[in-house]
């Protein structure tokens, strides 16, 4: 039977996982989707917003100007390859616009935004080859040839950014045509690829196999997950050609199940770990689950900057060694941070490990709502620690060199993260909850109502209240509640020593970090969790060479930074004493901050320096996600102490 004949063709309200990324086959937990989970205002309600009112179609404008959608039509009106715009992975970005756009529609029913989806959805599909090959930058006269260029051709890529536009597409609408463009593009790789096919390579840069695990978890078609574990399993035997970064760029000088961290490329290796625990979980390989599970860990312990982003270096756009986290240089990818939160979330759902949400929350935060620039019209790529120099406003109608900017971007050549950021939080409630047969686990705080079933049936609908991350006060109210006992289980993070819960009965007790569990309460009562948030000086390892002597602030789950526009001159002369806790006053974060006489010299080294001063000043600190948004600064997250 055809694959596209097998499509749920339900409404979506009666599938099992509609409106949800990420919808394992078994899971100790079960995610909610975004008809079960609605976030109604609070910090990511109102990226929520911008996401609708501004990013997306900012990025829609973006891709139109600069004729990457018009390569769609270029190809089907046949004037490629002279028409061509935008490096060879471009077709990736129209594919991310309308994942956002299907997961957009599927939270808020948009009309404008689903007639727009419809029409560029077409436009994609206008471009399909016959055999279900799609892509503009191979396989035409005076193109090369289609797959010559496993390595940096990033067609298998694309095509899986495609696939999950599809997946979004479908679980929030149904079959409709773009659905249909993916799985047939989906059924072209299955038999190109396929274990009998002309080709058994791989692509350079992973993200077919996760998105073909989701596609099988849509239609049941066992193909789509034979060739995910394909593209895993030919992986780390130098399937690659020889490049200058060598193979660890590619993942692929160490089999997945072998490898005990995260190395190379930092989105690459973050996507293929994403596929594999997808891989472990349907084809119940503990072995598998429990490598990825322990270089997660090893990567989070070692190799993730305090931000949660991960990527030391700019050659390569990937990890360093171990402890290698240098501020001023440091890359941390807005799409590792996405990358993050993807693989730990399906972690997350398998191991019921706190260490995981906790990671999810800290990428959120720290790296993808630093992104966006406030007005949703401009993007970071990469996330510095230590800005040295201003640098220079980017123009609105000027498109920036990948990474080159020190302040957002409008966009980008290279812009995978404008969409990828988009997609992100038109889906974020997928984030928030999980159930099973007997309760409700909250992993992240938003304003929120929450209508679902649990595993075993019963309807629970619960209401969140909170202006977290801004105050730790968490009330979660039963609007209805199942039939007998039930379980309502809360994340306490791992920074979050002495809080505490309070039950329906009005009694509290202490909440370790981790996951505290209570009674549910009855309809019309609430439970409360309250976090301490406030601010606390943060340490590095001593391993972490690059800030030894130097000490960040964090409060509650938000980095905060020191921005020359505060302190009125060069952060680099900036000292802090931390003889006292931070000050918080007024709504802000203030630290004593010296100012050292960085006299010019001939020669940068020499005796012992001068003494720190002493003449200390309260200086406000601004969130790190919001730093670089009062115009050109230097700004630093980790602090020399006196």
């Amino acid at each position: 039977m055809p694959s596209s004949d097998i499509l749920r063709t339900d409404p979506p309200s009666r599938t099992p996982d509609h409106g949800r990324p990420v919808a394992p086959s078994r899971s100790p937990w079960r995610p909610l989707g975004l008809d079960e989970v609605r976030i109604t205002g609070g910090f990511w309600g109102d990226l929520q917003d911008l996401n609708a009112s501004t990013m997306i179609a900012h990025v829609e404008g973006w891709l139109e100007r600069l004729g990457w959608t018009g390569n769609f039509d270029a190809a089907a009106e046949g004037r490629l390859p002279l028409d061509r715009k935008g490096r060879e992975f471009s077709d990736s970005e129209t594919y991310k616009l309308l994942e956002a756009m299907a997961w957009e529609v599927g939270r808020t029913g948009d009309p404008d935004l689903d007639r727009r989806l419809r029409a560029l959805a077409a436009r994609v599909a206008a471009a399909q080859e016959p055999d279900g090959y799609i892509g503009t930058m191979f396989g035409r006269p005076g193109q090369r040839p289609r797959w010559s260029d496993l390595e940096w051709g990033h067609e298998l890529y694309c095509i899986g950014h495609l696939v999950q536009a599809g997946v979004a597409r479908a679980r929030t609408h149904g079959d409709d045509e773009i659905v249909r463009v993916a799985v047939r593009a989906a059924d072209h790789v299955c038999e190109v690829f396929g274990p009998d096919g002309p080709h058994q390579g791989v692509c350079g840069h992973p993200e077919i196999e996760v998105a073909l695990v989701e596609l099988y978890r849509v239609t049941g078609e066992q193909r789509y997950l034979d060739q995910a574990r394909l593209f895993v399993e030919r992986r780390g035997h130098g399937t690659l050609g020889e490049i200058d970064f060598g193979p660890t760029y590619f993942q692929d000088d160490v089999p997945v199940r072998d490898a005990t961290v995260l190395a190379g490329h930092a989105v690459r290796a973050l996507y293929l770990a994403a596929a594999a625990v997808d891989l472990a979980v349907e084809d119940a390989d503990d072995e598998l689950l429990a490598a990825v599970a322990g270089q997660v860990r090893t990567t989070l312990a070692r190799r993730t900057y305090l931000t949660g982003g991960m990527g030391a270096h700019h050659e390569g756009e990937s990890f360093g060694a171990d402890f290698e986290l240098p501020s001023d240089r440091a890359y941390s990818e807005t799409c590792a941070g996405i990358g993050s939160v993807m693989v730990n979330h399906r972690l997350l759902l398998q191991t019921q490990d706190a260490l995981h949400a906790d990671a999810v929350e800290r990428a959120l935060y720290n790296v993808v709502a630093t992104s966006p620039a406030q007005d949703g019209r401009a993007f970071y790529y990469t996330n510095t620690l230590h800005q040295r120099t201003p640098g220079r406003e980017v123009a609105p109608d000027e498109v920036s060199p990948r990474a080159a900017s020190s302040l957002r971007a409008p966009f980008f050549a290279v812009s995978c993260c404008p969409t990828n950021v988009t997609r992100t939080v038109a889906s974020l409630a997928s984030y928030v909850a999980t159930v099973d047969d007997d309760g409700v686990q909250l992993h992240q705080y938003a304003p929120a109502t929450l209508r679902a079933t649990l595993g075993d049936g019963r309807q629970v609908e619960l209401e969140v209240t909170t202006a977290y991350p801004h105050d730790g006060r968490v009330v979660v109210r039963a609007l209805g509640a199942p039939q007998g006992d039930w379980t309502l289980t809360l994340r306490v993070p791992s920074w979050a020593t002495g809080a505490q819960v309070t039950t329906a009965d009005g009694a509290s007790r202490a909440a370790e970090p981790g996951y505290v569990t209570v009674a549910g309460p009855a309809a019309g009562a609430h439970v409360v969790l309250d976090l301490p948030v406030t601010a606390r000086w943060t340490w590095a390892d001593p391993r972490v060479d690059a800030v030894r002597g130097q000490v960040a602030v964090e409060r509650g789950p938000l980095v905060l930074a020191l921005e020359s526009t505060d302190l009125g001159q060069d952060v680099a002369a900036a000292v802090v004493s931390t003889q006292e806790p931070p000050v918080e006053r007024d709504g802000q974060v203030l630290v004593p901050v010296a100012v050292r006489d960085l006299a010019e010299g001939s020669w940068p080294f020499g005796g012992a320096p001068a003494p720190a001063p002493d003449d200390h000043r309260l200086v406000p600190l601004v969130p790190y996600h919001a730093w670089a948004n009062r115009g050109p600064s230097t700004m630093r997250v980790w602090l020399p102490v006196v």
